[in-house]
């Protein structure tokens, strides 16, 4: 019996999944990423780029293609495909599980300021500090836009397509980082408040040991709220777990 696998990704996460499941005999996979970004990293083995036109498009998706099982491992903030991928596997029958990765902590020496959203973190900014490094991606960046007394340096992976002040600057990198070279960046940049999401696991997360470092105060924006799901892990280990006893004896659900 072979399994059906569609698996929502993009992060480091979902790639390492795949390629636990890459292979196996038993096992079919395609990964499924967005196209937000123009040279994305690629899993191994069977890659669709693109969005699925919202819970409908996903749910005929599951059917015509016969999946099995869900797996969204799509970011902490892509709220969007984090819903319709409810939505789907509720409309399919089909087995649905959530791989996130946690979120950070703080700890001693950490100067962290939590907010709820990109617009709160804009209204904070230039209360802690006047040159800001701002990490929370080209999407949000019209957010900080309005802050003409700012100086910011912000760090995409892709260059952002808004006109830009002159008081921005822009530098595209994507992790993983090191200390050295975020504790450099920010003091060369004479950086006084480090800016990000809550986006968890280690690639970025020198950022925020520079900051620690440096004394600099952090404006962390909190995930947004979480969207109800039947299953949801943190490992990849689990993930593996869940699909071996996620579908009913004797085959498929999707398709049925």
């Amino acid at each position: 019996m072979t399994t059906r696998v569609l698996l929502l990704g993009g992060t480091a996460e979902a790639r390492e999944l795949a390629a636990a499941l890459v292979g196996r005999p038993d096992t079919v996979v395609v990964s499924s990423l967005a196209g937000r970004v123009a040279n994305p990293r690629l899993p191994v083995g069977e890659v669709r780029i693109g969005g699925f036109g919202g819970v409908d498009g996903l749910t005929r998706w599951l059917v015509e293609h016969r999946v099995d099982a869900l797996i969204d491992a799509t970011h902490p903030y892509a709220e969007r495909i984090r819903s319709s991928a409810v939505r789907a596997a509720e409309a399919t029958g089909a087995p649905h599980l959530r791989l996130e990765r946690p979120g950070w902590t703080s700890g001693p020496g950490d100067r962290w300021h939590r907010v709820p959203h990109l617009a709160a973190a804009a209204d904070l900014v230039p209360r802690l500090g006047g040159r800001a490094f701002v990490t929370t991606g080209r999407q949000g960046l019209d957010a900080f836009l309005p802050l003409r007394d700012t100086w910011l340096l912000v760090r995409v992976v892709d260059e952002p397509q808004t006109p830009l002040p002159g008081n921005v600057s822009v530098i595209r990198d994507r992790g993983p980082y090191q200390v050295a070279a975020e504790t450099a960046l920010m003091t060369a940049n004479r950086i006084d408040v480090l800016v990000t999401k809550d986006s968890g696991g280690s690639y970025t997360r020198a950022k925020l040991t520079a900051a620690r470092d440096l004394g600099l105060p952090v404006v962390m924006v909190d995930r947004p709220s979480a969207v109800a799901v039947p299953a949801k892990v943190s490992e990849i280990g689990a993930a593996l777990a869940w699909l071996e006893t996620a579908l009913p004896s004797g085959g498929t659900t999707a398709h049925r």
